[in-house]
C-alpha cells in the first residue's frame, strides 16, 4: 500500500507565483496514489485568499486554511500540522525558491529509515546578506544542539506523521525543527536540494530575525535539558550566589576579628554581600516554584512516539 503524502505551504502575499507552484506540485505528485495540499493562508492581502479559495472549490485534494491576520510562519506551520493526515508530511515555501521536483528524492531519503529529511541549500540563490547570517545562524545551532545538519531553517523538509504531531512550535521555532525533532530522539538527516532565485514578491524576512532566532534558540536550549528540573538550573546561580555572599562577609569579619577594621570601613562589603545572599535565595525560590509549575504540568505532556504491536 502507497504512502499517502501532505503537503502544508504557509502562504502570505504570493499570488504572483502560486499558479507556477501548484502546476509543478501536481507534477511532483503525480505518481502518488493519494495525496493533498493544505495551504495556510497567514493573513494575505494581495489576492492569494481569493486565488486559494477558487482552488479548493475546485480541486478535492486541496485544503485552504485561512488565519484571521498574519501570525508568522511558525503558527502557520502548526496550523497546517493539525489538518494533515498523510504518512509523510512535506513542508515548503510557497515563492518558488523551494523545487517541487525534489518531493520525491525526499521520499526516498525518509524511506530509508528517517524520521524527519531536511533539504539542505548548498547553492543557494539569494543576497549574502542572507546567506552569510544564515552561515552563522545554522553554525551555532549545529554547535549547541548537536544536531548535525546544515540548514536549519531550509522551507523545504519531509516528516513522519508522528514527528508533526509531536512537535509543539510557535513564535520563531519553525527555525529549529530539526533541532526540536532530535530532542525527542527522532533519527534527523539531510538532502542537498535544489534552490532557485526568487522571481515573484520579495522576501518577507528582514535581518531582525537573526536576533529573534538567538532567543529562540535559548528557549529551546533551556526547555531541552531543564524542563524536567528548573531548579538545577536556578539552583546552580542561587548557590554561587550564595557562596559569593559567604566570602564576602567572612572577608569582613576576618577584617575585624584579626586586623581590628571596624565594620562601618568596609560596609559596602557587608551591603554586596547581603545583596549577593538575597538574590541567591531569589533563585532558589525561583527554582522550587518552577519546580511545582512543572509538576503539575508533567500530566499534560505528550511522550510517546509510536506504538508498535
Amino acid at each position: 500500500m502507497s504512502k499517502k503524502i501532505s503537503v502544508v505551504i504557509p502562504v502570505y502575499n504570493e499570488v504572483e507565483a502560486l499558479p507556477d507552484l501548484i502546476s509543478q506540485l501536481r507534477a511532483a505528485l503525480a505518481e502518488n496514489d493519494q495525496w493533498e495540499i493544505v495551504f495556510v493562508d497567514d493573513g494575505s492581502t494581495d489576492g492569494s485568499s481569493e486565488l486559494l479559495e477558487k482552488l479548493a472549490r475546485d480541486d478535492e485534494n486541496v485544503t485552504v486554511v485561512q488565519l484571521y491576520r498574519n501570525y508568522g510562519k511558525s503558527a502557520a506551520l502548526a496550523e497546517g500540522f493539525k489538518r494533515v493526515d498523510g504518512d509523510y508530511v512535506i513542508t515548503m515555501d510557497a515563492d518558488l525558491q523551494d523545487d517541487p521536483a525534489e518531493i520525491p528524492n525526499l521520499i526516498a531519503r525518509i524511506e530509508e529509515g528517517y524520521d524527519l529529511v531536511s533539504g539542505w541549500k548548498v547553492d543557494r540563490k539569494d543576497p549574502w546578506t542572507k546567506t552569510i547570517p544564515s552561515k552563522i545562524f545554522n553554525f551555532v545551532t549545529r554547535l549547541l544542539t548537536g544536531v548535525k545538519i546544515h540548514d536549519f531553517n531550509c522551507g523545504l523538509k519531509i516528516y513522519r506523521n508522528e514527528v508533526v504531531k509531536s512537535l509543539d512550535i510557535y513564535g520563531g521555532r519553525h527555525r529549529y525543527i530539526p533541532a526540536l525533532a532530535g530532542q525527542n530522539k527522532f533519527k534527523v538527516s539531510e538532502i542537498k536540494v535544489n534552490h532557485r532565485p526568487r522571481i515573484y514578491g520579495k522576501t518577507k524576512y528582514g535581518g531582525a530575525r537573526l536576533f529573534h532566532g538567538f532567543f529562540d534558540l535559548l528557549t529551546i536550549l533551556f526547555l531541552n535539558r531543564y524542563t524536567q528540573n528548573p531548579l538545577h538550573l536556578f539552583g546552580y546561580f542561587g548557590l554561587i550566589c550564595l557562596l559569593v555572599a559567604v566570602a564576602a562577609e567572612s572577608y569582613v569579619v576576618y577584617l575585624k576579628v584579626f586586623l581590628g577594621h571596624p565594620f562601618k570601613i568596609h560596609f559596602a562589603m557587608m551591603l554586596f554581600g547581603t545583596m549577593v545572599f538575597v538574590l541567591g535565595l531569589w533563585f532558589f525560590s525561583v527554582g522550587l516554584i518552577a519546580e511545582m509549575i512543572v509538576r503539575t504540568q508533567q500530566g499534560n505532556e505528550h511522550r510517546v512516539k509510536r506504538v508498535i504491536q
